[in-house]
């Protein structure tokens, strides 16, 4: 496995700030952040700080760096009330000898939101799942399937193994609402996020309705809002909205919802459909992560049900659009559609067979998922 992708970026970045490394649980961050240090790249190194340990806990408190180190890696330290304060005050004193690297869950995320004190010290990272580009997989069909099969998590996908799969799934979504629930939501009605967590993936691939959710748990529609934001929140899963144009009657409110793990989902149409939405939002996030550029991810759907997966945004302006098709189908009439009402610049139809055929500026290009991938460079 070649190194993760936003290695490079990091590396530049650390040269004159704190970089700060979030994303879903299990996603490979602490491991990332290891792979920064030179020497013992393990959880032993003395580089390492790690809150959930008591002894690591006293030093970070009592500000007592380990001497020779010109990275530390702070792990889970947003679990202290007063960390944004000791960060700055950290970096501040020891900047010009020391890089410094956080890494944490989505309580990280949410809470280097809740004030301005850290502000121009750090750059914010998303790490997601191992991608086809991240595998190899271009090259090697095979890598593909097994992307597809056991998602891009790092321990089921090297794994590769049924039996392991369905027990990371169990295990994963108990540690999310179990322990990353309880740490940043107060949040009574557990066993009704599960029922919820269990009915989402067969939602994938259509617009969602929150009011059908709540008819089925029987709470308020505010209530199902709620409890989607908080499964945002905590990196299980995201929404997109819908794309408008003056010159088609665009659907206006209902988002579409997608997992960050895409293996959860059994329907093989809806889950090609979740793997491809995963990439192009990897591929937002690095952006935007990188080059500062505010990028979207949105599809289009028009009153009379014609539908276009995905449109990306660069600063409000659509860049390309894709439809994703399980076979090796004839260019998308909805494709066509759009592409006469809109001035959206490229339609790309992917697929998961062979066959390469279509120019995505006069007409919409029909390729392989891993060619579109390897063309547009996703990460």
């Amino acid at each position: 496995m070649q190194p993760r992708y936003i290695k490079d970026s990091v590396e530049a970045d650390l040269a004159t700030k704190m970089v700060f490394v979030g994303g879903p649980r299990q996603v490979g961050k602490t491991t990332f952040a290891l792979s920064l240090l030179d020497g013992n790249q393990n959880e032993s190194s003395s580089a390492y700080l790690n809150w959930d340990v008591p002894a690591d806990r006293d030093d970070i408190i009592a500000g007592r760096l380990p001497s020779g180190q010109a990275r530390l890696v702070f792990d889970e330290i947003h679990k202290y009330a007063r960390w944004r304060n000791l960060m700055k005050g950290l970096f501040d004193k020891h900047k010009s000898s020391i890089c410094f690297i956080v890494t944490g869950s989505a309580k990280l995320d949410y809470y280097r939101k809740g004030g301005d004190s850290l502000q121009g010290r750090y750059h914010y990272y998303r790490l997601h799942p191992f991608s086809v580009t991240e595998c190899g997989a271009p090259a090697d069909r095979s890598v593909m399937e097994q992307l597809l099969r056991f998602g891009g998590f790092p321990e089921p996908f090297l794994k590769a193994n049924d039996r392991f799969h369905r027990r990371w799934l169990r295990e994963h979504s108990d540690r999310v609402l179990h322990e990353d629930l309880r740490d940043l939501e107060h949040v009574r009605e557990v066993s009704m996020l599960e029922l919820l967590l269990h009915h989402l993936p067969a939602c994938v691939g259509s617009p969602l309705s929150v009011n059908s959710l709540s008819k089925l748990l029987q709470v308020a529609h505010e209530t199902v809002e709620r409890w989607l934001d908080i499964f945002d929140r905590l990196y299980v899963s995201y929404r997109i909205p819908p794309f408008g144009a003056k010159r088609i009657r665009a659907v206006r409110k209902e988002r579409k919802l997608y997992f960050w793990d895409w293996s959860r989902v059994e329907n093989p149409g809806a889950r090609f459909e979740n793997m491809v939405a995963g990439h192009l939002l990897k591929y937002c996030h690095f952006i935007e992560d990188t080059q500062g550029y505010a990028m979207e991810l949105r599809y289009i759907r028009d009153t009379d049900k014609r539908e276009v997966d995905f449109v990306v945004l660069r600063d409000g302006r659509a860049e390309f659009a894709v439809e994703c098709k399980s076979g090796e189908r004839a260019a998308s009439h909805a494709c066509r559609y759009f592409r006469e009402r809109t001035d959206i610049p490229r339609f790309y139809q992917v697929h998961l067979g062979g066959k390469d055929f279509g120019n995505a500026e006069s007409d919409t290009r029909v390729l392989p998922f891993a060619a579109f991938c390897r063309e547009l460079a996703l990460p």
